[in-house]
């Protein structure tokens, strides 16, 4: 948003009008921008029921909305006043950076008549050590100082949304970021950007599952899954510790529509600490505290800038092939985010949603080597794919592993550590399969998976039949 702040001060220089506004400007919205804001103090009763407030709802409808004062026009109106400082809300606050009233006249002309907002998603890479700056597709990754987090936050408008805002940028440089970055149409209505809530169909069956919503937004999930092809597991120092590099606790969402209301920015202590150690200039030893890691080792840097835009650019190719019509990315993603055994079965997931048809359970719809079972075919599938005959064993193990868990066999023991790397092994080169096979042809995947089957007989030893 202060970007925004920043072309209307250059379009309206000033703080107390400009004579060469053009002529086209409503002038009753201008009129009732410039009353609101001479507002001294919040009115009794609250914003909403001030003459002034009232008048610039009347104005604005008259001019977006054909006349008709609406909930969600009030709603609206009440997160863009906010957002934009208005004075007799932020009054007594140091840190609010203040607008006159023709340059919020502007930028509330804009959000009426905007089409797309663009929504950022700021990710901290907790735990991470020291992840180099990568740029792909609309996502970036590093350290960024305190002056570029206040950017990326878009300080200057949350603290004028909220006055009281205690937020430590300083503190936040300390760790790793994954931010990315979408333009999306906005809602039709004020309201249903505003109030997105009081939209819903209320005949819809709010209990209903959506099979294909992810826990993160999908730019998100496509920004993680390609971190996620990394051999994590092969750079971690400390496997039995976590093969993760990385773990994002939350997610912050941010839109410059004025009519979207900013939540409030988590704290700091919201992610891992731990107590430092350090001498001063006098050789006494002073504490202080800095982010808990998760140690790598020394080629993950070096190996994590190769994954540049081409490779983004090749797993986005494939994601549209028919290749990735199974929930590859969602597994490879929920096994990122989840532990112990649910763990364990996604990654396990992935391969057999990477490498599985709904045929292998249907011996009369096997158009090859029907003799072969669901788990041998996905198997074999695989040696094929990663071109390792040893894969198709190393997967029948573990997947014998997650049969015993689900079936409830008495006496089975624990995953040891090397059998969950295994799984998480698997899953990445599975996954990572599907990117290069995508971008090979225009095959369905019927056809790819059937190829691979009679690649991964012969790797076998079968008769290839």
């Amino acid at each position: 948003m202060s970007q925004f702040v920043s072309q209307a001060a250059e379009a309206l220089p000033g703080t107390d009008g400009d004579n060469d506004l053009d002529m086209d400007v409503d002038a009753r919205v201008s009129k009732a921008m410039d009353a609101i804001w001479a507002v001294g103090t919040t009115p009794v009763g609250g914003l909403w029921k001030a003459p002034e407030f009232d008048e610039l709802q009347k104005a604005c409808a008259a001019r977006y909305q054909e006349g008709r004062v609406t909930f969600g026009l009030t709603f609206a109106l009440d997160h863009a006043l906010k957002s934009l400082g208005l004075p007799c809300l932020s009054s007594g606050s140091s840190q609010t950076i203040s607008i006159n009233p023709k340059q919020a006249y502007t930028l509330l002309d804009e959000a009426f008549t905007r089409t797309t907002t663009r929504r950022r998603y700021i990710c901290p890479l907790d735990l991470a050590e020291d992840i180099p700056t990568l740029n792909f597709g609309a996502a970036r990754t590093g350290y960024f100082t305190a002056a570029q987090l206040d950017e990326l936050f878009d300080k200057p408008r949350l603290t004028r949304y909220y006055p009281n805002l205690s937020f430590d940028s300083s503190r936040f440089s300390q760790f790793n970021w994954l931010v990315v970055e979408e333009d999306v149409p906005v809602a039709e209505s004020v309201g249903a950007r505003s109030t997105p809530g009081f939209s819903m169909m209320m005949s819809r069956d709010l209990g209903e599952i959506d099979p294909h919503e992810s826990r993160f937004p999908p730019a998100v999930e496509h920004a993680l899954f390609f971190l996620l092809l990394a051999p994590w597991e092969d750079w971690s120092s400390m496997t039995e510790v976590d093969w993760r590099g990385f773990r994002i606790p939350w997610i912050y969402q941010l839109d410059d529509d004025l009519f979207v209301a900013p939540s409030e920015p988590r704290n700091p202590d919201s992610l891992s600490w731990e107590p430092k150690f350090r001498h001063d200039e006098w050789g006494e030893v002073e504490e202080t505290e800095g982010p808990v890691l998760l140690t790598l080792t020394d080629e993950a840097s070096e190996q994590l800038l190769s994954r540049n835009q081409e490779h983004w650019s090749e797993f986005r190719y494939a994601s549209d092939t028919s290749l990735f019509d199974t929930p590859v990315i969602h597994f490879l993603v929920r096994a990122f985010l989840a532990n112990g055994i649910d763990e364990f079965m996604a990654h396990l997931t992935v391969v057999e949603a990477a490498l599985g048809l709904q045929a292998d359970y249907r011996r009369r719809e096997r158009g090859n080597h029907v003799d072969k079972g669901p788990t041998e075919r996905v198997a074999l599938r695989l040696a094929a794919a990663l071109d390792d005959p040893g894969a198709a064993e190393v997967y029948e193990e573990l997947f014998e592993l997650r049969s015993a868990f689900i079936h409830g066999r008495g006496g089975l023991e624990k995953i040891s550590t090397n059998q969950r790397v295994q799984a998480r092994r698997l899953a990445a080169k599975a996954a990572a399969a599907l990117v290069r096979l995508g971008g090979e042809s225009g095959r369905s995947r019927e056809v790819v998976l059937a190829e691979l089957l009679d690649k991964g007989v012969r790797l076998a030893g079968g008769d290839g039949q």
